[in-house]
């Protein structure tokens, strides 16, 4: 099922609307149990592959809920301000909350910086779902017109360079 992000929630399909809480996108449906919000639906899935255990999924949790509130929650608006405000002007900031957003980036992305200094994944030797969390917005933060430190950058490298590895939209024009 293809979701337009940019519709009015109101005009989304039936279907969709009885499978997604909040009438957003992402939404997973697995077994006819949907699944919504990017962090709960990695915590299902990496659950249901066994991905999570005793030693990481406490440090897992902390880096899903430190993405929510940091480098997601200022990301996707610079994002969404430089790629879609000419057409869609919902999407353009003022010069205040520009700067404000652009400030906390700024700081979070050196947070992670220093975080992935001495190690290849932000939980050690493994690539997690935290991993996955955290890169989702910064694989295209050149949208965003941001820069992104050399550790992060090299860690994103490095998730590239995983086998099966795609970019998602590669995949949709596919």
């Amino acid at each position: 099922m293809s979701i337009d992000i940019f519709s009015d929630r109101s005009t989304r399909s039936a279907d969709f609307l009885g499978t997604s809480k909040f009438s957003e996108v992402p939404t997973l449906i697995d077994n006819g149990q949907s699944y919504i919000q990017s962090n709960a639906i990695l915590a299902y899935l990496s659950k249901r592959f066994g991905l999570l255990n005793e030693t990481n999924n406490k440090k897992c949790f902390e880096w899903l809920i430190w993405e929510a509130n940091k480098i997601g929650m200022c990301l996707p608006q610079l994002r969404a301000h430089e790629k879609f405000s000419n057409k869609h002007p919902q999407f353009r900031l003022s010069q205040g909350a520009y700067d404000w957003l652009y400030g906390r980036y700024k700081n979070d992305v050196n947070v992670l910086d220093r975080e992935l200094m001495d190690k290849p994944y932000i939980l050690g030797e493994q690539i997690s779902i935290a991993d996955f969390s955290l890169c989702a917005y910064l694989m295209y933060a050149n949208e965003a017109q941001v820069k992104v430190p050399t550790n992060v950058e090299s860690w994103l490298g490095r998730i590239r360079e995983q086998k099966g590895w795609q970019n998602p939209y590669e995949m949709l024009r596919g």
